[in-house]
């Protein structure tokens, strides 16, 4: 059975669209740390990010990389914070979230709640800047 991201992937599911190649794409967690906090995706289905080919890894964090660089530029913060967790859904995903202090990135926080149009919002700014 396919995963939640590959759903996305094949637009079975709908997401908050950031960011998309040919081999990768980057929407927004819908479930937030904090504004801004986007999830970059292998579109073919691996489990466990090191289990992917070098090149493939490679290439998604220079994709993931473009990603923060539009992310800071729309949501002023003194770095992206990049972590990977992978037990939510087996399927690598890097999280991108902007931060200003380490607790920024605190996985067992609550969680933001945003409305559709702010969601909305937020994914347009990300992919126009």
């Amino acid at each position: 059975m396919a995963t939640i991201f590959s759903r996305i992937v094949n637009g079975e599911i709908p997401c908050y669209k950031v960011a998309e190649s040919d081999r990768f794409l980057a929407f927004l967690d819908i479930m937030p740390l904090r504004k801004g906090h986007v999830l970059v995706i292998p579109k073919v289905e691996i489990d466990y990010i090191f289990d992917m080919e070098d090149e493939l890894l490679s290439e998604m964090m220079i994709f993931a990389k473009g990603v923060a660089h539009k992310i800071k530029s729309v949501f002023p913060c003194k770095k992206i914070g990049v972590t990977v967790i992978g037990l939510e859904v087996p399927h690598a995903h890097i999280h991108l979230i902007p931060i200003n202090g380490i607790a920024d990135m605190n996985f067992s926080q609550e969680k933001l709640t945003l409305t559709p149009e702010e969601l909305s919002a937020i994914a347009s700014k990300i992919s126009e800047a």
